[in-house]
């Protein structure tokens, strides 16, 4: 499966084309965007209760200033629009790209629903589907997708990078087991972008270097046309990034966070690489870790390991100004994502 790749400068340029393709298109499809969101008043709705169920007091305290104005939400749908209509122009390979492009369209549109429904809904309070409906139809596309690569694909073996030099088989074979971890991924990536999404820059930054990494990762397997894929992603998250940071002028909503975090788990899966998937996507595991964390010892202890959850806003609740928390959660996730593609070099075989 990892024989050496030989990559030209032709097939960089292309990649690197798909980027900057992606970037200038949503950058410059934004003007439009953000001129029907504030026209229509798609305004991000406040939550009032914290994850573990009682009122959200300390957030709104950290927040109150930001809570002044009103930013629109739904701009993740500029990520997903975008993404699919460079893919589909430009051919990119069905084999390659159409697995990721189908996930990040279908829970993108999952996503446009909760947010729809959440502004329709009445009160301060955070509607949107549901948890259980919301649950349902993230399991049926991973139950579809994970159905694909078990049936159509035919796979059903998980590659350890480096196992045989620690003394671990190379490759796991776990035969129809790879349709529950297949929606396991899906769905843990899913939630936890959504949960990092939680501060001005923080979760646009943190996509941007994730799949900047597995645009390499792809290259090094010789998967060009999915580094393309990639790269488009990348483009167009750095162009959402740039108007999300401090002081954000929209934010992507679960539109954009489910979306993007269930592609990030398929491109792990269609690499090979979903091993090394909690290192590179290390900033989301310790987020939805801390939340769970913080939600079982309110449950079972009636105690909370942190201030406030997740664990961006807890160290906002230590004196850490929003800027500070973000920037500092990205040079973390660069070195975590970069510590991932070494891991993916040396332990490819």
């Amino acid at each position: 499966m990892y024989e050496t790749i030989t990559i030209d400068i032709y097939s960089l340029l292309k990649i690197f084309g798909f980027l900057a393709g992606s970037f200038m298109v949503a950058f410059g499809l934004t003007p439009t965007l953000t001129f029907f969101l504030y026209r229509f008043k798609v305004w991000k709705k406040q939550k009032t209760q914290a994850i573990t169920g009682e009122k959200a007091a300390i957030y709104h305290k950290l927040h109150a200033e930001k809570h002044k104005r009103n930013v629109p939400t739904l701009a993740g749908i500029l990520i997903w629009f975008v993404v699919a209509l460079i893919t589909l122009l430009f051919n990119l390979s069905r084999a390659e790209t159409y697995l990721p492009l189908f996930t990040i369209v279908c829970f993108g549109l999952v996503g446009l629903l909760d947010d729809l429904i959440n502004l329709k809904s009445s009160g301060g309070g955070v509607a949107g589907l549901g948890f259980k409906a919301k649950l349902f139809w993230l399991i049926l596309f991973g139950v579809i997708g994970g159905w694909w690569f078990y049936y159509k694909l035919d796979w059903s073996i998980i590659h350890i990078p480096g196992g045989n030099l620690i003394g671990l088989p190379y490759t796991l074979d776990i035969g129809l087991w790879y349709i529950p971890l297949f929606v396991f991924v899906i769905i843990f990536m899913a939630n936890a972008v959504n949960l990092t999404d939680g501060l001005d820059g923080l979760a646009g930054g943190q996509l941007s270097i994730s799949f900047i990494a597995y645009t390499v990762i792809a290259l090094i397997l010789g998967k060009f046309e999915l580094a393309a894929f990639c790269a488009t992603v990348s483009g167009a998250t750095l162009a959402y990034t740039w108007f999300n940071i401090p002081p954000a002028r929209f934010y992507m909503g679960d539109t954009g966070s489910l979306a993007l975090g269930a592609t990030l788990g398929v491109v792990a899966m269609l690499t090979n690489t979903v091993i090394i998937l909690p290192i590179i996507g290390f900033i989301y595991v310790i987020e939805l870790l801390s939340s769970l964390i913080q939600i079982t010892s309110k449950k079972c202890f009636r105690y909370k390991v942190f201030r406030v959850a997740p664990i961006h806003h807890h160290f906002e609740a230590l004196g850490w100004k929003e800027e500070k928390v973000v920037m500092r959660f990205w040079v973390i996730g660069a070195v975590f994502a970069t510590i991932g593609l070494f891991i993916a070099l040396v332990g490819k075989g």
